[in-house]
């Protein structure tokens, strides 16, 4: 059948229409994933469009999957984050909604108590298991929607549930109308997607909750979940490692509409930041992420690297405020006790910290030489300098002007003799075995003692 696409404008065709292939043994696609080898990138050189919905949003899940990697947060701890997540996501809601856990009475209290702060975004939503308890659970707690596990790849078919793929789909259809007769949203997370049969199990199961969605004039929403990090970014990557593919499929097979698609990815092979920006590119809405990347082995999409990126697509941040992220990282730290790794982009201690004297000499001249954006107003964090053995003249100095907030002619340059003696103490330090970066205390009583006076940091 030929149909217009409002999309494209186009006649398309719509007649592919793919049924269940149940199959008697699991199709572990070993060509590609043999457990012995690293996992390999097969292409077929089929490209799909670029197709960016009008609108992009992130979703969190840090109370969720993110809470399951680290120590189990307080009460008070789930309501700051939330606070932190509703500020930085600005009034129009780029951070749409955040999911919560609800089986313990602390879950519970902790939900309640961000429901009663009456927030317009993130909207709380949460995560159960698939029996119809819980979905009244869900409904007497005022949420409109949940997230349900349906795990697609025969890995977790076969192997884990002990189910055929037919047995496995009634058994999810079942638990979708269980969601539609409590008048819940369902929100479908169809784990492991990119080790599954795309058009052998995940599409047709996509067409009959599609059918059920229609039957109860409920919307379904299909996370699309890579679960081990399989997938790739390249456009003319084979099925199912491509992200591009995945996307454009559920859309062009499944009629999923973009606002109901959203990509939950992992950083297993580093490359969950470029997956999340590809399904924007190529047509879902929302990409699913945890404040600083919190979550199981590698982590999950680092929510904070998405709010740049909806940045550097959109040309705005459109009401985000991503000073918020350095007041987000200090309470992991100092509330929290998270440690951050420090390299850790826009959120690491030392995430724009040279030690290089090369670099520091550059900072001197126009700290746009070797910043990759105005720190200071983006994220409350100005350019810094560590100095060691590596510094030289230009770091030393650069640690002056910025510890003791010195601008215009009040600053120091490399040339001052009081650089010059620092510059003569740090080598003497370093000949003789130190292996630290000096420390601002140490740094502050040397000044002292060279400059008595000189400074006063404000």
């Amino acid at each position: 059948m030929l149909e217009i696409s409002n999309k494209t404008n186009l006649l398309e065709q719509k007649s592919y229409k793919y049924s269940l292939q149940d199959v008697d043994e699991p199709n572990l696609l070993r060509e590609i994933y043999s457990y012995g080898t690293v996992p390999k990138v097969a292409f077929d050189h089929r490209r799909v469009p670029m197709n960016m919905p009008e609108e992009i949003w992130i979703t969190d899940t840090s109370l969720r999957d993110g809470q399951q990697s680290v120590e189990p947060y307080t009460v008070e701890q789930i309501v700051n984050i939330y606070k932190l997540l509703s500020r930085l996501g600005g009034p129009y809601g780029i951070i749409r909604q955040t999911e919560f856990f609800i089986y313990s009475k602390k879950d519970r209290e902790a939900l309640e108590k961000c429901l009663a702060l009456d927030l317009k975004f993130p909207e709380i939503t949460s995560w159960i298991r698939a029996n119809k308890q819980d979905f009244r659970l869900v409904r007497d707690l005022g949420l409109k929607e949940t997230g349900v596990l349906v795990s697609c790849s025969d890995y977790h078919i076969f192997k884990k549930m002990k189910m055929t793929r037919s047995q496995a789909m009634e058994y999810y259809l079942a638990t979708v109308k269980d969601a539609f007769d409590a008048g819940i949203i369902p929100r479908c997370h169809l784990e492991d997607i990119t080790r599954a049969d795309f058009y052998g199990f995940v599409v047709p199961f996509v067409n009959e909750l599609q059918k059920l969605s229609r039957e109860a004039k409920i919307p379904v929403k299909i996370r699309a979940c890579d679960t081990m990090g399989y997938g790739v970014p390249y456009t003319e990557a084979a099925m199912p490692r491509s992200v591009a593919g995945i996307v454009y499929g559920l859309q062009h097979y499944s009629d999923v509409p973009s606002e109901c698609l959203e990509w939950h990815g992992h950083n297993d092979f580093y490359k969950a930041v470029t997956n999340a920006s590809t399904a924007w590119l190529y047509g879902a809405c929302a990409v699913n992420c945890s404040l600083l990347g919190i979550g199981e082995r590698t982590g999950n999409i680092p929510l904070e690297a998405m709010v740049f990126e909806y940045a550097s697509l959109r040309g705005s941040l459109d009401g985000m405020d991503p000073t918020v992220i350095t007041e987000i990282a200090d309470y992991f730290h100092h509330e929290i006790g998270y440690d951050i790794p420090p390299m850790t982009p826009f959120a690491g201690r030392d995430f724009n910290v040279t030690r290089a004297g090369i670099h520091a000499d550059g900072l001197l001249k126009d700290e746009e030489i070797y910043t990759i954006f105005d720190t200071q107003k983006l994220l409350n964090r100005p350019a810094r300098v560590e100095v060691s053995n590596t510094s030289g003249l230009a770091g030393i100095a650069y640690w002056i002007n910025e510890n003791y907030r010195l601008t215009g002619q009040a600053q120091v340059d490399k040339s001052d003799p009081l650089v010059v003696e620092m510059k003569r103490w740090v080598d003497q330090a370093y000949e003789a075995g130190r292996q630290t970066v000096m420390s601002a205390k140490e740094l502050e009583e040397k000044v002292e003692q060279l400059a008595p006076g000189r400074f006063r940091r404000t």
